[in-house]
């Protein structure tokens, strides 16, 4: 059994028992989550998929996790002008434990 959910503006296939990163969410470590926007449900064989979402299906998760990725350099540069611009980013995480999906 697998879906396919969206969060934070990605999409994600999961499965139960599995461990995924998602854009960070404000909820406590430990914290029970519902991911409602399931677009694609497969279980037992039969594949249902949503326009746009599945209705009723949901994928309930918790909260293992929050932290930030690793760092990223963003230089921008413009070639004979002696401009020169750098500038770094961590990218906040949380990361999730999916515990059932329902459909």
């Amino acid at each position: 059994m697998y879906a396919i959910v969206e969060s934070g503006g990605k999409q994600l296939k999961v499965s139960e028992g599995s461990t995924i990163y998602v854009e960070k969410i404000e909820a406590a470590v430990g914290d029970t989550v519902t991911l409602d926007k399931v677009f694609l449900l497969e279980k037992d064989g039969e594949v249902m998929v949503g326009s746009p979402v599945v209705a009723g299906a949901f994928v309930r998760a918790t909260v293992i996790e929050h932290g930030k990725d690793k760092k990223i350099i963003v230089f921008k540069y413009k070639s004979k002008k002696n401009y020169r611009k750098k500038q770094g980013h961590r990218q906040p995480f949380t990361k999730l434990k999916i515990e059932a999906i329902q459909g």
